[in-house]
């Protein structure tokens, strides 16, 4: 039986096919453009908007309102006046630490998503994650002293990556650490939760019609055309080769398209790849497929899906799908096949 959700609706990368047939009796045009950076990435929207100067004053608007998250999100980085999620992993050991909306509502869809995913997507898995973070960061500084991380550290840091240690007071806007040696990592949540939120605002108030990607994440606002009826085809990379021909469209309306492979960052140690999404189970980067694609209505919940189906055999993945309404997977495997969940076939 499946279960609805219990959550607030909340590199290969996916690439949006830019294909498409303007009907004479459409007043608006459709246009393109891209910005860069937010979120270590490339964003990209294909829009039907009214004029060129148009669509640039409401693309500078939806990367004014991404940058309020990207910022909000860093756990790298502090910004003067502001309290974000590298604040909190610096202070909220010591005391509860008041943070913006969307900071708590973040967390708290993470925590539900925890739930949802079985413990595969944990954003508490910092201190584990930093350890690997930093062996990429110095294998890309120096790739010929590359390292992997030491096992028995992984372990140590594994001990302090206890969800129930992150304590969200959401009367009061606050977060705590239980376990002073926690850190937060929502690398696995933040950018499909930012995309939900900002395509929900674009939604209201840009768009009636437009593809937006945000590197992996592609969310679809209305119909191609603003027809009504014509559907956007999402092209699915490559995971094998980099720069190679997509190996799968899907095409959809109104819905979100998130993908996790191998390939999108990673490092080499003694020829082998070891890619950044680190199974909770073997504190090592998951093998079990090349990469895994989610669609559903809400791109946090795709977001927050893909990862976890990264980090699960192909089976049990099906079966967690299988569970929840309104949501398909495709697998492109390490023997370069497809798998896909039951319903998958009415997207291609």
């Amino acid at each position: 039986m499946k279960k609805p959700f219990c959550l607030i609706l909340s590199a290969a990368l996916l690439l949006l096919s830019l294909s498409a047939c303007q009907g004479p009796w459409l007043s608006k045009e459709r246009y393109t453009g891209s910005f860069y950076e937010l979120f270590d990435t490339v964003s990209t929207v294909v829009a039907y908007d009214d004029s060129q100067a148009a669509f640039d004053e409401h693309l500078s608007q939806l990367e004014a309102e991404l940058q309020k998250y990207d910022q909000l999100y860093d756990i790298y980085h502090t910004y003067d006046g502001l309290t974000n999620l590298c604040t909190v992993n610096a202070a909220a050991a010591q005391a509860p630490v008041k943070v913006d909306e969307k900071i708590m509502a973040l967390l708290v869809f993470a925590k539900e998503a925890y739930t949802l995913t079985e413990g595969n997507t944990n954003v508490a898995f910092g201190a584990v994650l930093q350890l690997w973070h930093a062996a990429r960061e110095a294998a890309d500084a120096d790739p010929d002293t590359a390292y992997l991380p030491d096992a028995a550290a992984l372990t140590a840091a594994a001990a302090h990556t206890d969800i129930n240690d992150l304590v969200l007071d959401e009367a009061a806007s606050t977060v705590y650490f239980a376990d002073p040696l926690l850190q937060l990592d929502v690398g696995a949540v933040a950018k499909g939760f930012a995309v939900r939120e900002v395509c929900r605002w674009a939604a209201e108030n840009l768009w009636s019609a437009a593809a937006i990607s945000i590197g992996g994440n592609v969310y679809t606002v209305g119909y191609k055309n603003d027809d009504g009826k014509t559907l956007w085809n999402v092209q699915l990379e490559n995971p094998y080769q980099d720069g190679e021909p997509a190996t799968e469209t899907v095409h959809v309306a109104n819905l979100a398209v998130v993908t996790s492979a191998e390939n999108q960052r990673y490092y080499t140690v003694d020829g082998k790849r070891y890619c950044h999404i680190i199974n909770p189970s073997t504190l090592f980067p998951s093998e079990y497929t090349a990469s895994v694609s989610v669609i559903c209505e809400d791109s946090a919940v795709a977001d927050a899906l893909s990862t976890a189906l990264f980090n699960l055999p192909i089976e049990e993945g099906k079966a967690l799908v299988e569970r929840l309404d309104g949501v398909e997977a495709l697998w492109q495997t390490q023997e370069h096949t497809v798998e896909t969940t039951g319903g998958f076939e009415q997207y291609q």
